[in-house]
């Protein structure tokens, strides 16, 4: 298991982390959560080795620095970044465009089908 992708989901509410974690787990994928943005660029500031993340599981409305912005962040630290792939409430044609706008290789409603969740990661890992 420990050559399996490692996926990073950031997203406030612990019921999804928990279950993004049972999901991603279940069909072989290890999985790394954090509370929010601010919480996953600490532990992976600028400029520095991203844990081997294959993608980034990531909300777009969190307190605190949204996941539009934290994508921004990792846009501009210039050193490259995991895919990252959007999960939200609030799919509205907007929010949309700016995440695959800014390089987001999908944004999924929530809630979101889990066959949909998993294609969408394994297309994402494999573009690189």
């Amino acid at each position: 298991m420990s050559n399996a992708p490692l996926i990073a989901v950031v997203d406030d509410d612990e019921a999804i982390r928990e279950a993004l974690d049972d999901l991603l787990r279940s069909v072989g994928f290890r999985c790394r959560s954090f509370v929010s943005a601010e919480d996953f660029l600490t532990h992976f500031p600028a400029g520095t080795d991203r844990g081997g993340i294959a993608c980034i599981i990531l909300d777009v409305r969190m307190p605190g620095l949204s996941g539009l912005e934290m994508q921004e962040r990792l846009n501009a630290d210039g050193g490259g970044h995991p895919p990252i792939l959007f999960m939200t409430s609030y799919a509205d044609e907007t929010t949309r465009a700016r995440a695959i706008g800014g390089g987001a290789r999908d944004v999924l409603g929530k809630p979101v089908d889990a066959h949909i969740l998993i294609a969408s990661l394994n297309r994402a890992i494999a573009a690189g």
